[in-house]
């Protein structure tokens, strides 16, 4: 049982191959979980200003890790997963349509230059 956390904690990124044992466990701090949380790695990654901004975007649906949308800020990466994090695919950041306002503004220029011609 044992080995079996352990292969997960490192899966996870908690600890590396070299300190599979149990003192290693004990010395995890509360900084290395939240490193590996989505919300730090989009931040870290450059996908957001900032780390607030990185939340907003997770839970408004423009993060994916791999194929799947993830939502949930708290979710844990693991070190497979961290080089698949993007934009979502119909998410106006990423290659999907452009959002509510984008789309107005985008009319009433259309509607301006009518009436100019």
């Amino acid at each position: 049982a044992l080995q079996k956390f352990l292969r997960r904690m490192s899966r996870y990124g908690l600890l590396s191959d070299d300190e599979l044992d149990l003192d290693s466990i004990l010395e995890l701090t509360t900084q290395k979980l939240l490193e590996r949380r989505l919300q730090t790695k989009v931040y870290k990654q450059g996908l957001a200003k900032s780390i607030h901004h990185a939340r907003v975007l997770i839970r408004q649906r423009h993060i994916r890790v791999g194929a799947q949308l993830v939502n949930v800020p708290s979710f844990n990466v693991r070190t497979s997963s961290e080089k698949h994090i993007d934009f979502a695919v119909n998410s106006p950041y990423g290659q999907g349509k452009p959002g509510r306002v984008a789309r107005k503004r985008a009319a009433s220029r259309a509607a301006a230059g009518d009436d100019e011609e």
